[in-house]
């Protein structure tokens, strides 16, 4: 009859109070995922291989999957152990990283352009910072002040990428580098001027595309880091 009624007891408890969903565990699990996908996604661009850029597709889907997963949990707990508007813009942050390396690969496919040096390298710093911000939100939950150092490790990763853009748009404007490319070809110097131009334009999409994630990498770094004020 007790446990009957300490049973009936619980089960009022959770209806007036539910539990709160454990949300450091979904969002590491979300950055676990991103942090594989950056690992495939550099892979694939040192290596070309096409299973990979496939695997950079299927990890984004299984990605979008956990964060409408996360969203809706967010939007139907009773409580929430930060703010709510912080916890969205975790689950959003990570995502978009996510989704700049599948993009990356279907342009590099539809330009019908190679990876380069510099794209290679934005990518191991993006990898770099993906990973720092793992070990950081994974430290939220026990030791938050911890986390700090991570955070400001993924911020590094950020300014190393705007260093290694800018010197890719420097060697890339060299067009003295291109003329060697073409200089065995048989084409007038209108043709590898526009070939030239045409070249630029391709690359400088993809570096200015990782750029763009360089700054998302930023915000989600900074989001961290005031998590941390918040929580400590």
């Amino acid at each position: 009859m007790k446990q009957e009624t300490n049973s009936l007891m619980k089960r009022l408890l959770d209806r007036v109070f539910p539990r709160m969903p454990d949300f450091y565990g979904l969002m590491n699990e979300q950055h676990d995922m991103a942090l594989e996908t950056m690992q495939v996604f550099s892979a694939y661009l040192q290596s070309g291989d096409a299973a990979l850029a496939q695997e950079v597709r299927d990890l984004e889907h299984r990605a979008d999957q956990l964060k409408f997963r996360n969203i809706e949990v967010l939007n139907s707990s009773f409580s929430t152990p930060m703010d709510r508007e912080d916890l969205y813009d975790a689950i959003s942050g990570i995502d978009h990283l996510i989704n700049f390396a599948k993009t990356t690969v279907y342009e590099l496919h539809m330009f019908e352009i190679a990876s380069d040096e510099c794209i290679v390298k934005l990518v191991e710093q993006l990898t770099e910072g993906v990973e720092a911000l793992r070990h950081g939100f994974a430290l939220l939950a026990t030791d938050p002040a911890g986390a700090e150092p991570y955070a400001q490790h993924a911020r590094k990763a950020e300014r190393n990428m705007k260093k290694i853009y800018r010197s890719g748009l420097v060697e890339l404007l060299d067009k003295n580098q291109f003329k060697e490319q073409y200089a065995e070809q048989a084409q007038t110097p209108e043709d590898v001027a526009m070939d030239f131009v045409v070249y630029i334009m391709k690359k400088r999409e993809i570096y200015r595309h990782l750029s763009h994630a360089a700054d998302r990498l930023a915000r989600v770094s900074e989001l961290l880091r005031d998590i941390i004020v918040k929580l400590v």
